[in-house]
């Protein structure tokens, strides 16, 4: 339950944003568009974000078109990484089983330059 509100969140901090953060609206027209998701390896507990320069959605899920994918062992690897989501934590998650990333490593990089700006 609770990386599910963790989740849900997010969509909104990502949305105020890109509504009120210059630099993160800046990013993301570079960016042109990220369509990424975040789930646990059962995918009991999913969601997916689309983020256009011209808006970001964000529901429950994980489509199969997304450019990437952040699949976490369970919901407390999930959080444990997530509430410090460092390019050293995603390493270490990685190296010791705990996260999975499904998609182009250089995605994860744009993502991160994007949510450096979220507050």
């Amino acid at each position: 339950m609770k990386l599910r509100l963790v989740l849900w969140l997010l969509g909104l901090m990502l949305k105020r944003a890109r509504r009120g953060n210059r630099r993160f609206r800046e990013t993301l027209d570079e960016l042109r568009h990220l369509d990424w998701g975040i789930a646990t390896e059962d995918l009991s507990i999913a969601r997916h974000y689309r983020m256009t320069p011209d808006a970001i959605e964000s529901a429950p899920g994980l489509p199969v078109d997304l450019d990437l994918e952040l699949r976490f062992r369970d919901a407390d690897a999930a959080l444990s990484i997530l509430r410090k989501p460092t390019q050293r934590a995603f390493l270490d998650g990685m190296m010791d089983g705990r996260v999975r990333l499904v998609g182009d490593s250089r995605d994860l990089t744009k993502l991160q330059k994007l949510l450096r700006h979220l507050r």
